[in-house]
């Protein structure tokens, strides 16, 4: 397959592409002129084409691939932290750009196209989060992401209506990821930076419900909705999350971090105000991926957590 990647250098980006040259793919990784992180791509690794084009130029990118690809996955979207959800005017472009993103697809000729959703999108649940219910999104991050799905799944039945193209539409809500080159200031990376150096830190009370996916899993999950042979769930939401029975309050996870790092630094909860989205609870249904792609999430956040400690420790002894 030849899969165009747009936010490649990014967390989930680069993990995405080094898993699908692991699968034979053909990758066009895009990423913005003159980009700070290009080094976070294997340069020189075989099947790796590296683009530079800003987002807001995606429908016109097949001025500089010049062939056709079977997937678009869409995964740029400019802004990051807490404080950037609440710009209206910076999640506006983003919208902007993940249509014309869709647009470049539909010339390159692809058959898929998958965009990054949130669970942002669903806004406060007190019950499991579905794909087919409403959603009621508090920040302008999440109602630009709701947004996209709204505007793209319109124009998908639109165009597959017209026969102007067969492309389908893949849209994953993807929940609370970590592993190893996280951002610094997530929840994750901060207490593992604090604990592993017998620091403190304040947090949140952290009584909300929450659910942790590994990156490893989400690239497998993005990995299984490219290569499936059939049409997929006529909607094309799907929810990306760690397992249902690992869903527990937010202070769990923390106490088992500082457990997996000796007892070591301390930690005070209700320090600190919630992100921009207030004190939501993240109670994912993956049962559509589950029954629909046979996707299971497999590292445990202990496993996880370790995984990464020992990424540390092999990195400090270089």
């Amino acid at each position: 397959m030849k899969v165009v990647v747009t936010g490649s250098t990014s967390f989930l980006g680069a993990a995405l592409v080094k898993r699908l040259l692991e699968e034979g793919c053909t990758v066009f990784a895009v990423i913005r002129p003159g980009s700070a992180h290009r080094g976070r791509l294997p340069e020189g690794e075989n099947g790796l084409r590296i683009i530079e084009r800003d987002l807001q130029e995606l429908n016109r990118i097949e001025e500089v691939l010049g062939e056709y690809c079977d997937a678009f996955v869409h995964l740029g979207w400019g802004g990051s932290g807490s404080k950037c959800r609440t710009q209206e005017e910076l999640q506006k472009q983003n919208v902007d750009a993940a249509v014309k993103a869709w647009e470049g697809a539909k010339k390159l000729g692809c058959k898929r196209f998958l965009f990054s959703g949130s669970q942002a999108e669903y806004g406060l649940c007190r019950e499991k989060m579905r794909e087919a219910q409403e959603c009621r999104p508090l920040s302008a991050y999440g109602q630009a992401k709701a947004e996209v799905y709204q505007k793209l799944s319109k124009l998908c039945q639109e165009w597959q209506k017209e026969k102007t193209t067969e492309m389908e539409y893949i849209h994953v809500r993807i929940f609370s990821v970590y592993g190893p080159g996280d951002h610094p200031w997530t929840l994750v990376a901060s207490c593992l930076d604090a604990f592993s150096h017998g620091g403190h830190i304040d947090l949140s009370p952290c009584t909300q419900l929450w659910n942790f996916l590994y990156l490893d899993d989400l690239t497998e999950g993005i990995v299984k909705l490219l290569f499936y042979p059939g049409r997929l769930n006529q909607d094309g939401l799907y929810n990306l999350a760690g397992p249902e029975t690992a869903t527990r309050p937010l202070k769990e996870y923390v106490e088992c971090m500082h457990r997996i790092c000796g007892g070591k630094g301390s930690f005070a909860f209700g320090k600190r105000e919630p992100n921009a989205e207030g004190l939501i609870n993240l109670i994912p249904d993956i049962s559509r991926m589950e029954t629909e792609l046979n996707w299971h999430p497999e590292v445990s956040f202990e496993e996880g957590i370790t995984r990464i400690m020992s990424g540390r420790a092999g990195n400090e002894e270089k």
